[in-house]
């Protein structure tokens, strides 16, 4: 087992400045060196600058400040940090994933390669626009999960990579839906409104108790209800990979178990321990559990575990949002990876 963590984040303040914090601490990190490793030839693709540029000013300029602090900080030019960090054109590596929700809370286990994983946890409460968010970061300015003040939680399932198009990916489009959207009819108008490069489907719980899972593709948008989402679409099934066999037995399972869990904390243990079917160990496949998340919306609680058979550890939002400090700097955890994959806590 190897030993990886996480840091938290916390900040409150412009967007600009906290672009600007995060681009110098990642001088003296290893996430960007890593990054473009696991590109290699797939980095040199082409964005239009202008057009990226454009649809973040429209759909969120304080996240477009963001990204002009992480630049200015990095000292790079901003055609290289809308590639690196606007979320627009960039390529996704597949991933597994499944949520389970009720009323009151969203149990989300995110699955996908250690190589890739940042290992931070980010709080950030906005002082120039844009609701304050909490949850695991990916390629920066991304969101993989996470809640906002108004209670709004968010994951997201990979489906398919084939027949992209021109569009944002799903972490960027995860941290749009948490910072722009209160409840879940404003973040479905916002996923029919966006541009999305690949199919992904987007469960959502707000604050009422509802939850919907949005399918979204580049060529159509389609929403229903249910309390679990693996990795396949119920009603834009054309856009489906053909093979969900391993996707539909993990929606099996949590069907099968779902009315024998007692509280939130059994949920919580159906999608982490390693023996219950649903956590996942097919790390070499880009497709092992690396984290599982817990966001309660009525309390704004949120719990977080890395790697299998952990309790989770429980960070109150709410105390958070009315000013108080967290004292916890890393979150710890162990995962089943060897020396060739990438140690998250090198991140």
């Amino acid at each position: 087992m190897g030993q990886v963590h996480s840091d938290v984040i916390q900040f409150r303040g412009s967007h600009y400045d906290f672009g600007f914090k995060q681009g110098q601490a990642l001088k003296g990190s290893f996430i960007l060196p890593n990054r473009k490793k696991q590109w290699g030839a797939n980095r040199h693709f082409t964005i239009d600058e202008q057009k990226a540029k454009e649809l973040l000013q429209s759909l969120s300029p304080a996240i477009w400040e963001e990204i002009c602090g992480l630049a200015d900080a990095l000292e790079w030019p901003m055609y290289d940090a809308i590639k690196d960090f606007g979320g627009y054109y960039l390529e996704y590596v597949r991933s597994g994933c499944s949520i389970f929700t009720a009323p009151d809370y969203m149990m989300r286990n995110y699955d996908s390669s250690p190589q890739g994983y940042e290992g931070r946890f980010a709080l950030y409460q906005p002082t120039d626009g844009g609701y304050a968010t909490i949850g695991p970061t990916m390629q920066i300015t991304g969101r993989t999960d996470g809640i906002n003040e108004k209670g709004l939680a968010m994951g997201y399932n990979f489906i398919n990579r084939r027949d992209s198009e021109d569009g944002f990916i799903c972490n960027m489009i995860g941290r749009l839906i948490l910072e722009n959207c209160a409840t879940n009819e404003e973040a479905i108008a916002l996923l029919k409104e966006i541009p999305h490069r690949r199919s992904f489907s987007y469960v959502l719980l707000d604050a009422s108790g509802e939850t919907v899972v949005v399918e979204a593709s580049p060529r159509d948008v389609k929403v229903r209800q249910s309390s679990i989402s693996t990795n396949h679409f119920e009603l834009l099934t054309e856009e489906n990979r053909y093979q969900i066999e391993d996707s539909r037995r993990r929606e099996q399972t949590i069907q099968d178990q779902q009315h024998q869990l007692k509280d939130a904390f059994s949920a919580f243990r159906l999608l982490n321990d390693s023996d219950k079917g649903v956590f996942s160990p097919k790390y070499s496949t880009a497709s092992g559990t690396l984290h599982t998340a817990a966001y309660f919306p009525e309390t704004l609680e949120v719990g977080f575990a890395l790697g299998p058979n952990r309790l989770p550890l429980m960070l109150d939002f709410q105390k958070w949002l009315d000013g108080e400090k967290l004292y916890v700097k890393r979150i710890n955890g162990k995962l089943d990876i060897d020396a060739s994959f990438v140690n998250m806590a090198e991140l």
